[in-house]
């Protein structure tokens, strides 16, 4: 066979095995959202839906905020871990059965350690059982709209029937914006200090990529690596939701690439907003561990860094700023015996945040684009539960 031939027909296999690699790689949710006006700059698979992972905690932390602003608890009432509550897989918050923390610092742990045992705690204290606090889960869902969103637990390890979209997740975030805008230094935290504990938050955007203010990020098998991240810049607001990440390289890039773009006005208004963007409730969760822990996990994964190779070695990386992290420091308030009756809340508990508390504009049922609230200017869907 003369060597041209040869020659070609080797470069064609190359490509032959390239595409096949690329077709492995799977399009997974994507969604940026400008939170002024609710544009949707960028749509993909919005609607599916998906298993959260620890984006679930984002729904744990509202239904608390509700309780907090209906005078049910404060930030002040001790949250006990129960045998239960330690029972739970990792991420964990390292202290042993029958401690105690406030319900802030618990609050700050749950949400910048992804603390699954915490999450469970909370839930045990405020709603009076897992179940009691799933079904305020599950009530505050129904009436923000989120149509394709049910919860199972309040921390987010697997379960078949726990699932949310890209869309259902940005609405979530604007809520928790517009709602409770004291309680976001939670979710642009770094780092909680528990004794010698430093208890870190894998959102990396945080300390790498500037003017990035929270909120969370995600991982089960079934899920793949999740990430919702909020921007501002030069006096813009974006709101980036990526689901489905093969690694943590591949989520906080594309949450980053996505943010520059809608920046940069490469990505423009769709004609959408996330309120008007379709849902697929009827669609049966993806599952994603055959691709992300199966055997098959690393041909995937190496599908997904051809197609996306931003922040590989040897590869430019949308990461590139150098962010000083937010620290808190909790409290370990010791052993308490599980059981012990909480002190009654005080009637006009004022969270103690730098950010003053919701406008009453923000509150009167309609909640619309361009109405002023605290912490600015953040539009938020009409669907605004009543409380």
């Amino acid at each position: 066979m003369p060597y041209a031939r040869r020659l070609g027909l080797f470069a064609f296999a190359c490509l032959v095995s390239l595409a096949a690699a690329l077709g492995a790689a799977r399009a997974n949710p994507m969604l940026l959202v400008d939170m002024d006006n609710l544009d949707v700059l960028y749509a993909q698979e919005a609607g599916q839906p998906w298993h959260p992972a620890s984006l679930t905690k984002m729904m744990t932390a509202y239904v608390v905020f509700e309780e907090i602003a209906k005078g049910t608890v404060t930030l002040d009432t001790p949250v006990i871990l129960s045998a239960k509550a330690l029972k739970q897989a990792p991420s964990r918050s390292g202290l042993p059965v029958g401690s105690a923390m406030s319900l802030k610092d618990a609050l700050y742990v749950m949400i910048v350690k992804s603390a699954n045992d915490t999450a469970m705690a909370i839930a045990e204290t405020v709603g009076g059982s897992e179940a009691g606090f799933v079904a305020k889960m599950n009530d505050v869902a129904a009436r923000m709209g989120l149509t394709a969103s049910h919860f199972n637990n309040p921390n987010g390890l697997h379960d078949p029937g726990q699932y949310m979209s890209a869309r259902d997740l940005a609405v979530l975030a604007l809520y928790i914006r517009q709602s409770f805008p004291q309680y976001l230094p939670m979710f642009g935290t770094e780092v909680v200090q528990v004794g010698k504990a430093r208890l870190e938050s894998q959102n990396e955007l945080l300390t790498k990529f500037s003017g990035t203010t929270g909120m969370k990020t995600g991982f089960v098998c079934a899920s793949g690596l999740n990430m919702v991240a909020t921007v501002e810049r030069n006096g813009r607001r974006l709101l980036a939701i990526v689901l489905g990440g093969s690694s943590a390289r591949e989520r906080n890039e594309r949450a980053a690439e996505l943010v520059l773009k809608g920046l940069s006005g490469s990505m423009q208004p769709s004609g959408q907003t996330v309120l008007n963007l379709a849902n697929n409730p009827g669609a049966a969760p993806v599952d994603m561990r055959a691709n992300i822990c199966g055997k098959g996990s690393q041909d995937y994964v190496k599908a997904q860094e051809a197609a996306f190779p931003m922040g590989l070695k040897g590869q430019p990386t949308y990461l590139t700023d150098t962010v000083v992290p937010n620290t808190y420091v909790a409290t370990d308030l010791g052993r308490m015996a599980v059981g012990v009756v909480l002190p009654r809340p005080r009637p006009a508990h004022v969270p103690m945040f730098a950010a003053p508390t919701t406008t009453e504009a923000a509150l009167d049922g309609g909640l619309r684009p361009g109405v002023p609230v605290a912490g600015g200017d953040i539009p938020v869907p009409r669907t605004r539960p009543v409380f």
